[in-house]
């Protein structure tokens, strides 16, 4: 990737992997979208408002940048990118401003879920595109940041994070949007936060992280949840070990973008794991 960054979110369309944001010396309203068929990257319309620590969900070919921080601190804006025109445009903005949350998709609705408010939070709020509004939906049982979701076949799935007392979670919670309730499943095999997360054939792909067992704190682990066995696998590791990374998937590869290394540098590695 032509800039380096963490806390970056990551959305795909159409083929084309695009990186918004992030941090690296201040924070960032960078653009660079990755062509998987040709190797290359090429920059894209800045968003308008610089930040970092935001998520990032695509719905019907438009990707949506949702909250993060700023020098302003959090933030609740919500911009939208048209990879077609090349142009951002402002949406209504989320309810409650937050940094360090996760988004999942189900049905072409965008699902804030957890973040960071001065502590971790468990606010779940929902964004239909198709009438530009938000609505509050039934808490997830475990306040958390820095998780990664994931929609697989219309359940989302909330996976690891940072829990009250920065404790490194493995906890993975479902909601079903039908019902407005949540469940608890098996846990993640290895507790982490600044995880990413995406998902290949029905799978959920838990990768990277920080994790405080020893012997190291970045890791390059790879883990794969089946909902329809509620069991997880141990998969390949990423050759580079990193935390607060973004994954996108195309054409049932997942590529993981960013993030910080073990050595505490802040990386423009990309690597692709093919499914």
């Amino acid at each position: 990737m032509p800039t380096a960054r963490y806390w970056l979110g990551v959305g795909m369309v159409n083929g084309i992997l695009y990186a918004v944001g992030g941090v690296n010396g201040g924070y960032l309203s960078t653009v660079e979208a990755y062509d998987p068929a040709t190797n290359t990257w090429t920059p894209k319309a800045s968003m308008p408002t610089p930040r970092g620590f935001l998520a990032v969900g695509v719905v019907r070919g438009i990707l949506y940048a949702i909250g993060g921080s700023n020098s302003g601190g959090n933030l609740s804006t919500v911009e939208a990118y048209d990879p077609a025109t090349d142009t951002w445009s402002t949406k209504a903005s989320m309810p409650t401003p937050r940094s360090s949350l996760a988004v999942g998709v189900v049905n072409n609705v965008l699902y804030a879920v957890g973040g960071y408010t001065g502590g971790p939070i468990n606010a779940v709020e929902a964004y239909d595109p198709s009438t530009n509004s938000w609505s509050t939906k039934a808490s997830m049982p475990t306040m958390r940041d820095s998780l990664a979701v994931c929609g697989v076949k219309g359940i989302l799935y909330a996976v690891g994070g940072d829990g009250v007392g920065q404790i490194e979670l493995g906890t993975v919670e479902a909601y079903d949007p039908a019902t407005d309730s949540w469940t608890t499943m098996a846990s993640m095999p290895t507790a982490r936060t600044g995880l990413a997360g995406d998902v290949v054939g029905g799978r959920l792909y838990a990768i990277g992280g920080y994790s405080s067992v020893p012997p190291h704190n970045v890791i390059g682990k790879v883990e794969a949840y089946d909902p329809a066995t509620n069991a997880w696998s141990t998969k390949s590791p990423m050759p580079t070990r990193r935390g607060y990374l973004a994954v996108g998937v195309v054409n049932r590869t997942l590529y993981a973008v960013g993030g910080i290394n073990h050595g505490g540098h802040i990386i423009n590695t990309v690597e692709a794991f093919p499914r």
